[in-house]
């Protein structure tokens, strides 16, 4: 009988076989346990369809290391991979990173591999991105090499994410515990030694109890302390040095060198230190594990507040659902949504009416009021009655996905304090292996008993833990407390930025007005269409803008007849009628067309739009817009602060002039192009200020993205918040107030938190090198310190507050 081949490899199988895999009902052979292993996990992954897609059977995996090929498959890569062959970006979860040197060492190696454009590790929440060219480099490629050098990959989701945290604080706990236990046991038995030495206690039972230790320590130490081992064997392997290192130096040594003393009854041992120093660093990351997670967790991908099914109405039968899986709904589906439920999709209320709370998406704590027309959010949660929905953007496509997308790209930009950071981390780890050495040197001419145990302390007391936490710590607070204000952050620098700012400069519809245009009066210039008519133009020619302007004419029946349309920014809209070309816009937008027979503006200090053919002009209609209810009292505390504030607008200069009259800004420029803003902002740039812009629309787009940085408004174009920094989710301004002083303090707590870290390691290092500092106590004093910068920068909002 021929050899059954393996389902994964195709390789033959024993006989009889041994090993199965259920896939898809049926029971797979496999000729081994490593196949059974990477089948089995491909299945519990929900990824069994990768066996009906692939085009070539799997090579057997290597003895230690997971098969990553079917994450090449484009249905596979779907969820967390985007963009085109040359530039890929995968978002992926690392296990086994335990400190920022770690990132360091990832970064370093990935690097080095050809494809590979961009490398970014967030050490807060263990995620990866990875941008790379596909045709160079497979994913499946990337994620061996991840694991080869200890840090296992997987997609980033919030399950993964979920499942990563529980299995990291579990382990974390069962070393800890282990740590613990051993650490009290080896303690007793060290009383009875220093007791029987004090008495001449010699011969069998000292040997006995020094076995007792030896016995208790080793599952300390090769079980509780592995991490260590384990990261610092990965990164001298890469010759890299990482903070494991001299950790794993202190502890090995140490057991090994009472171990010796242990087996040969000569010498003093120290399990009780190598114990307690083991215990006191899980017990110290296990502590700043919880603390970072704490704030980790609400930065997350917020994917897991969408329900996992949706009721779909039934055509024809208004009154009957099915209920489905969220990845089947479509666009076009109507959807039923309960009292309580969440909402599975972005969408318009098509029937019913309910308080809906956003404060998911907006921050605004107050539930919205939604009715027949009005917009909804998927994530967001429908309160007092049942809703009913059209869907018009699911998945990815949702504001929802868009904020998870901008969060992650601001937890992938890496900070320029955090590279300082991190450089000086490095730098002390390779000084510090070399003050050892020397200090150890020096006790083995002086006092060679002693030298070991003075190099141990001074390689654990000056370890550089918390100088690699001071800077991240502290951002990933503040980036929490912004987003938790209405301020949502999608780039990394913007924290470190806002602390620079000194100008700021605002534009004026959408971002100090509401930007809800109405119409207040129409003025006709021709007999040719009446009223009623024209406003269909209108309405017609803004059909598809998210212009405040457009919004003036969403309830006005469209004119079926306009085709063609154009939209020129800070102009107006183009589109063509019957054959004639017909435009509605600022009266210079006509200017080519009417040259001295430009009808003059009704009133200069109004906001009034000219619609008009090519033959000639039609009507005048005047729109206004409202201040937002902040924006004086904003705009008054930024002066008391002493930032200068600009206002660059492209509508008319007397409609810009009024509006800073009003609102007290020195000054306002109008009838200014997209070019123009940014030429003016290079200016400042040039002269030495740093610029915080805050402004809406595509009209805005290249100053938001050449400021220092921007703040893109609620409802603003999907253009704009891409290139902005920041989205005020909420729309309301006084919130610019409390994020420039965040930042403030912010910048002052990196100072006190690197400050501790530098100044601790300077004072601690000549104390251990004397002798004066026990290995346990160096230990206790180096997990305090990590603690001490991460609770020192928990403490950011309640400052704020003093």
């Amino acid at each position: 009988m021929a050899d059954i081949p393996c389902y994964h490899c195709n390789l033959p199988t024993p006989e009889p076989a041994e090993f199965f895999v259920l896939i898809e009902g049926e029971s797979r052979p496999m000729c081994c346990p490593g196949c059974q292993a990477i089948a089995s996990a491909i299945v519990d992954g929900g990824l069994s369809s990768f066996y009906r897609y692939r085009t070539e059977s799997n090579a057997r995996p290597e003895a230690h290391l997971a098969d990553y090929s079917a994450y090449d498959l484009a249905d596979l890569q779907a969820d967390f991979v985007t963009g085109e062959t040359a530039q890929r970006s995968a978002f992926l979860l690392l296990d086994g990173l335990t400190c920022a040197a770690c990132v360091w060492l990832i970064e370093k190696h990935l690097y080095a591999i050809d494809g590979v454009l961009k490398v970014s590790v967030n050490a807060t929440n263990h995620r990866l991105t990875l941008v790379f060219n596909s045709a160079k480099v497979q994913l499946s490629s990337l994620m061996f090499e991840l694991d080869r050098i200890g840090y296992r990959p997987m997609p980033a989701n919030d399950e993964n994410q979920r499942d990563l945290w529980q299995k990291t604080r579990n382990a974390l706990l069962m070393r800890l515990a282990v740590a613990g236990f051993g650490m009290m046991q080896v303690m007793m038995v060290a009383i009875a030694l220093y007791a029987g030495a004090l008495q001449d206690f010699e011969g069998i039972w000292q040997s006995f109890f020094r076995w007792v230790s030896l016995i208790v320590a080793t599952p300390v130490v090769l079980f509780s302390a592995q991490p260590f081992f384990r990261a610092a064997f990965n990164s001298l392997k890469q010759h890299q040095l990482v903070m494991d290192v001299p950790v794993a130096l202190a502890i090995g040594g140490a057991y090994l060198a009472s171990a010796f003393a242990t087996v040969t009854a000569t010498g003093e041992v120290y399990f009780e230190s190598v114990s307690m120093f083991t215990f006191f660093l899980l017990l110290g990351r296990y502590l700043e594990l919880r603390l970072r997670h704490k704030n980790a967790s609400s930065l997350r991908s917020v994917g897991l507040r969408l329900p996992l099914t949706a009721r779909r109405q039934r055509a024809g039968d208004e009154h009957s659902d099915d209920v489905i899986s969220i990845k089947q709904l479509i666009v076009g589906d109507r959807v039923r949504v309960l009292a309580g439920e969440t909402l599975p999709c972005d969408g318009v209320v098509v029937d019913g009416t309910s308080h809906v709370d956003e404060a998911l998406i907006t921050g605004e704590s107050d539930a919205v009021k939604k009715t027949i027309g009005s917009q909804v959010i998927a994530g967001s949660i429908n309160l007092d009655s049942q809703l009913s929905i059209r869907a018009e953007a699911v998945g990815r496509q949702t504001q929802l996905s868009a904020i998870e997308q901008l969060v992650a790209r601001a937890e992938s930009d890496k900070p320029q304090q955090v590279n300082l950071a991190d450089r000086l981390a490095r730098f002390f780890v390779a000084r510090l292996l070399v003050v050892a050495a020397l200090v150890a040197g020096f006790w083995l001419w002086y006092q060679p008993e002693q030298a070991f145990w003075v190099t141990l302390s001074v390689l654990v007391v000056t370890c550089p833990c918390a100088l690699s936490l001071a800077t991240p710590v502290a951002l990933t607070r503040a980036t929490l407390w912004l987003r938790e204000k209405g301020l949502l952050v999608t780039r990394g620098h913007v924290v470190e930025a806002l602390a620079r700012v000194d100008t700021v400069v605002f534009d004026k519809t959408g971002t100090l007005t509401q930007g809800k245009l109405a119409l207040l009066q129409l003025q006709p210039l021709s007999e040719a269409l009446n009223g009623a008519d024209m406003q269909a133009i209108v309405a017609a020619l803004e059909a598809g803008s998210r212009h405040p302007i457009a919004k003036a004419f969403e309830s006005i029946p469209a004119h079926k007849g306009v085709t063609d349309l154009v939209q020129y920014p800070s102009q107006g809209v183009e589109g063509r009628l019957e054959g004639q070309v017909i435009r509605f816009g600022r009266a210079d937008f006509f200017r080519a067309w009417y040259g001295d027979d430009l009808p003059a503006v009704p009133e200069e200090k109004q906001q009034w739009y000219l619609l008009g053919s090519e033959a000639e002009p039609l009507a005048w209609f005047e729109l206004r817009d409202a201040l937002r209810e902040d924006a004086i009292d904003t705009i008054e505390r930024l002066k008391k602060r002493g930032l200068g504030v600009l206002l660059l607008s492209g509508d008319r200069q007397a409609v810009v002039s009024q509006l800073a009259q009003t609102l007290a800004i020195d000054e306002a420029q109008g009838d200014l192009l997209p070019k123009d803003k940014l030429a003016r902002v290079q200016q400042l740039q040039q002269q030495g200020h740093t610029v915080l812009m805050v402004g809406d629309g595509i009209n805005d787009v290249p100053v938001l993205a050449g400021a220092d940085v921007s703040v893109a408004m609620a409802g603003a174009t999907d253009l704009a918040q891409v290139n902005a920094d920041t989205l005020l989710t909420h729309g309301r301004l006084g919130v610019l107030i409390d994020s420039l002083a965040l930042a403030l303090e912010c910048k002052r707590t990196i100072k006190q938190n690197l400050t501790w870290a530098i100044a601790y390691n300077l004072i601690a290092l000549p104390f251990a090198a004397m002798g004066w500092v026990p290995p346990y106590v160096a230990a206790a004093g180096m997990s305090l310190s990590s603690l001490i910068v991460v609770i020192n920068a928990m403490g950011l909002d309640r400052k704020l507050k003093q």
